[in-house]
């Protein structure tokens, strides 16, 4: 599991998401709802209008334990003191016909449409080309709608 991944012009890296990480996440995602719900929400119902710290934490220690298991990926963007959670980038096992690995990734609101944003869209498919056992990436919400992605055949 590469740790931690600088993301280039940027004080910022990528480091895997922990359960200690709630008290940092819980603001970014909840900050951001409306905007994660509208990308996240018809394929993960995440996050949800009434997400508790307590739900966030479970759902950030199921990270951690598939982290661990080497079964999925979940990323933190983060300042250099970590001191914030900026967004996420998640590398999963395909759910659908066609790639052998799925990823998908977010900002907060205030860096979307930024900088910051468009670096990370940068980086995620050189890093994954770069450092990952993936040959047939699929950038969900990039190089395939979310709604085109829904329609593929699940794997078996």
């Amino acid at each position: 599991v590469p740790v931690p991944v600088p993301v280039p012009g940027t004080a910022l890296h990528l480091r895997p998401i922990r359960e200690a990480d709630t008290a940092l996440d819980y603001p970014a995602v909840m900050g951001s709802r409306r905007r994660l719900w509208e990308i996240f929400g018809p394929v993960w119902a995440w996050p949800s209008e009434t997400m508790s710290f307590e739900e966030d934490r479970v759902d950030l220690l199921r990270h951690e334990k598939e982290i661990a298991a080497h079964q999925s990926f979940n990323y933190a963007l983060l300042d250099e003191r970590e001191t914030a959670i900026l967004g996420c980038v998640y590398i999963d096992p395909p759910e659908r016909t066609g790639s052998d690995g799925e990823v998908s990734w977010w900002v907060v609101d205030d860096l979307a449409g930024g900088e910051v944003e468009r670096a990370l869209d940068l980086l995620v498919p050189q890093w994954v080309a770069a450092d990952w056992p993936i040959r047939q990436p699929r950038y969900l919400g990039h190089d395939i709608s979310w709604q085109d992605w829904l329609a593929l055949p699940p794997t078996s």
